[in-house]
């Protein structure tokens, strides 16, 4: 990963993080004194907890994220060290990989071009509030999570940035995934809600709504995570449209 100056250090006598002036809800920094690697609240994030860590990251560089699932944090496969940086990939190289390597075996899609990438809609709302408003409902696997604030460039990065390790059956480096997140970011207004340990939540603030172009998402979805989808490409394709998050398990 390339390195940022990392903020962290500041809210270890300072966990509430007045001193960046921020009001963060009770909990702790996690990680080796000199490089810790986020910021982790003592229980379950609250409907305001969303709201209180956004200003992090104007602030100080840290980026807000839930992190769920059944397994305590120090039980999580975190491997920081192992990943490389997202802007050094290409997210349609990445994608195209994938598609060759899985769309004929789980789609039965026999030598099917890759359809390149979905267009970008006119936004539909900011993102940073379609974020809060998918934190704030806190459905599926988001349910009971903590709030965390991890140091990232973008809020696409924290996965990498986080050393998360629950795409490893599918992909070992998820900063090649991060990259993905980056173009979506980009042309989706997407933002990173929610991890757990196989699971990852973002947020959309302007999802397709052209049948063409959600097809074209769909495949995109595909190549990401081929467990994305129960059905075929075209009824999943129909209902990204207007849908304000997704979730991918792998």
């Amino acid at each position: 990963m390339a390195m940022l100056a990392n903020p962290l250090p500041q809210l270890t006598a300072d966990p509430t993080g007045k001193a960046l002036g921020l009001d963060l809800p009770p909990g702790r920094v996690i990680g080796p004194v000199a490089e810790p690697l986020l910021w982790y609240a003592d229980g379950p994030a609250g409907p305001e907890d969303w709201a209180r860590l956004t200003p992090a990251r104007r602030a100080a560089g840290l980026h807000p994220v839930l992190l769920c699932g059944t397994r305590e944090l120090v039980d999580w496969e975190l491997a920081p060290e192992e990943m490389s940086y997202p802007g050094d990939h290409d997210a349609e190289d990445v994608l195209e990989e994938f598609w060759a390597a899985y769309a004929e075996d789980e789609l039965g899609l026999e030598a099917a071009a890759w359809p390149g990438l979905a267009e970008a809609p006119e936004p539909q709302e900011d993102p940073d509030r379609r974020a809060a408003e998918v934190a704030v409902k806190a459905e599926g696997h988001l349910k009971s999570a903590r709030a965390a604030l991890v140091p990232a460039r973008r809020s696409a990065d924290v996965p990498a940035a986080l050393g998360w390790c629950g795409p490893a059956d599918h992909e070992q480096d998820v900063a090649r995934l991060c990259a993905v997140l980056r173009s979506w970011e980009d042309r989706f207004g997407v933002r990173v809600v929610g991890l757990s340990p196989e699971g990852l939540t973002v947020s959309v603030a302007a999802p397709p709504t052209d049948e063409v172009e959600s097809l074209v998402l769909a495949a995109e979805h595909f190549a990401f995570c081929p467990n994305a989808m129960e059905t075929d490409l075209a009824p999943y394709a129909k209902s990204l449209q207007g849908k304000p998050s997704w979730t991918f398990r792998w």
